[in-house]
């Protein structure tokens, strides 16, 4: 008896590891969700409810798999979302810097992606654009070496107008115009830096509530620009319930062109401005690439970020850079550059894509 009872013992053991494996080996392993670290002053944190509405339109658009990160708490807004960010109050880019405040954030939160909109106090406390920039630049460099493979969303602050300051407007229209400059001479293909214009068409008057925070209508404002930089380095959400092929299904190559892009002057100074055209997948398919075309004519592009821009004359073309040819149907990605001459009247800019 004592030995059918050992031998049933090892039976039974042998049955619940082989069950073990086979459920273990049913069950596909799960795609770690993209980390998103949110980084900045009270505008990002105190409570940067514009997090909790891009939260919202990333879960209606299916980007369930996101982790907003940050060593901070969320500050309610009413709206139900991932609040964890890293927005501190008061803060100065350039005390963060200088203080090495960030490897720890960093270490405690690993994150993939940072969108950052950091300078206000800096310039309200009359830091130069070129110390702010060094700063911005010491920054991505410690995110860099803890993630060769960091994404960076870096914002044009939006604009500020205290009453104690009257020299802020000015200030903060030089940061902005400087980032972009900034931005195409920092990032790489393996760590891209995309700049987001926080600032054109923000109101002080209408979207803050006190001429330097966002109120109801500026978080609006500022998760409606983030949604779009954001997905387009997230990619097409992933689908829950794919239908089963019933039958082998021809393959049909979608027709070239389905694309569309558009053009504006995000800031123009004497004899130059920066421009941006945004791109959208208008066809039902998936597309892998795209390039668009224009005429400048009495125009020069200088440097450009997101896309890979060639002029010949008059003629220009820019095609998607490595990580943002994929778009979604419907989806949409930006580029942006700096040119002399004079950013209007707008050129219409053809699109092609694959």
């Amino acid at each position: 008896m004592r030995g059918s009872g050992s031998v049933l013992a090892v039976l039974a053991a042998v049955a619940v590891t082989l069950g073990f494996l086979l459920v273990s080996t049913a069950v596909p392993a799960q795609a770690a969700a993209v980390r998103i670290m949110a980084l900045g002053d009270s505008i990002t944190g105190s409570p940067g409810c514009w997090r909790a509405l891009l939260w919202e339109r990333l879960r209606e658009a299916g980007h369930t798999d996101v982790d907003f990160v940050g060593t901070l708490p969320p500050q309610g807004c009413g709206i139900a979302h991932d609040g964890d960010n890293e927005g501190h109050g008061g803060a100065l880019v350039t005390d963060v810097a200088d203080q090495n405040q960030l490897p720890g954030w960093l270490s405690a939160t690993r994150p993939d992606i940072v969108m950052m909109h950091f300078g206000t106090n800096d310039v309200w406390s009359n830091r130069p654009t070129a110390t702010i920039l060094a700063a911005y630049g010491k920054l991505v460099d410690q995110m860099r070496a803890d993630n060769p493979d960091m994404k960076l969303l870096v914002a044009q602050i939006i604009p500020m107008n205290p009453s104690t300051c009257g020299e802020c407007g000015q200030r903060v229209s030089a940061l902005n115009a400087a980032i972009p400059g900034w931005a195409a001479a920092k990032t790489t293909a393996r760590s891209p830096i995309v700049v987001v214009d926080q600032w054109t068409g923000f109101s002080t008057a209408a979207d803050t509530y006190d001429g330097v925070h966002p109120n109801a209508a500026g978080d609006q404002k500022m998760a409606g620009r983030w949604f779009p930089a954001l997905t387009a380095l997230l990619g097409a959400a992933p689908t829950t319930s794919p239908t089963p092929t019933v039958s082998p299904t021809p393959t049909v190559t979608p027709p070239a062109g389905a694309c569309a892009a558009t053009y504006r002057t995000v800031n123009q100074w004497p004899g130059g401005f920066q421009g941006e055209v945004t791109v959208t997948n208008t066809g039902t398919a998936p597309r892998t690439g795209w390039t668009t075309s224009w005429d400048f004519a009495d125009r020069r592009i200088s440097q450009s970020w997101n896309a890979t821009v060639t002029q010949t004359g008059s003629a220009v073309t820019a095609g998607n850079a490595a990580w943002n040819g994929s778009l979604a149907p419907g989806a949409t990605t930006t580029f942006g550059f700096v040119a002399a001459g004079n950013g209007s009247p707008a050129p219409a800019v053809s699109c092609t894509a694959r």
